[in-house]
C-alpha cells in the first residue's frame, strides 16, 4: 500500500504543532487550577509550567505550583512562569523572579505570596506592604514550614 506524501506531511505538521513547548494564555475565569481545582481568576497570583513534552499546567496561585513541584520535582520542565504582581496578567520566568511574602497582600490560597520581576520591584512593594523577600529556590522550604 502506497502512502500519500500529502498525508505524511500533514501528519508530521500536526504532530509537530501538538508538541510545541510553549505556554498557553491563562483564560481567567474559565481555566481551573491543576493543583487545587479552583477557578483561576486572580491575574497577579497565577502560575504555569510547561513540560519538556509541551504539556501545560496552570495554577490559581504560585503556592499551588510550588506545592505540586515539591511533590513532583522540576526535572522535566521546560518553562516555569508566575504572574508579575506589578503588572497584572504579565507572566515572568519563575526562577528569575523575586518573591514577597506579605500578610498585607492576600493570595488565593493564603500564603500571602506574590512574584515580582526584580529584587528592586520586590523591595519597592515591600516598602509599602512590609514582608520578606525570597528567591525561587527558597520557596519550597519556606512554604513547607508554614
Amino acid at each position: 500500500m502506497m502512502k500519500s506524501p500529502f498525508f505524511c506531511t500533514l501528519f508530521l505538521v500536526l504532530t509537530t504543532l501538538s508538541c510545541e513547548v510553549a505556554p498557553a494564555p491563562i483564560d481567567f475565569g474559565n481555566d481551573q487550577c491543576h493543583y487545587c481545582k479552583m477557578m483561576i481568576v486572580d491575574q497577579v497570583h497565577a502560575a504555569q509550567y510547561v513540560t519538556n513534552k509541551g504539556k501545560q499546567f496552570k495554577f490559581d496561585a504560585i503556592e499551588c505550583m510550588v506545592n505540586e513541584l515539591r511533590e513532583k520535582g522540576e526535572d522535566n520542565l521546560a518553562i516555569l512562569l508566575v504572574a508579575d504582581y506589578g503588572n497584572p496578567g504579565k507572566m515572568i520566568p519563575a526562577r528569575e523572579a523575586s518573591y514577597l511574602i506579605s500578610e498585607q497582600i492576600k493570595s488565593p490560597m493564603g500564603a500571602y505570596l506574590s512574584a515580582l520581576e526584580s529584587t528592586a520591584a520586590a523591595k519597592a512593594v515591600q516598602q509599602k506592604h512590609t514582608g520578606t523577600i525570597h528567591s525561587w529556590s527558597s520557596l519550597s522550604t519556606i512554604l513547607k514550614n508554614n
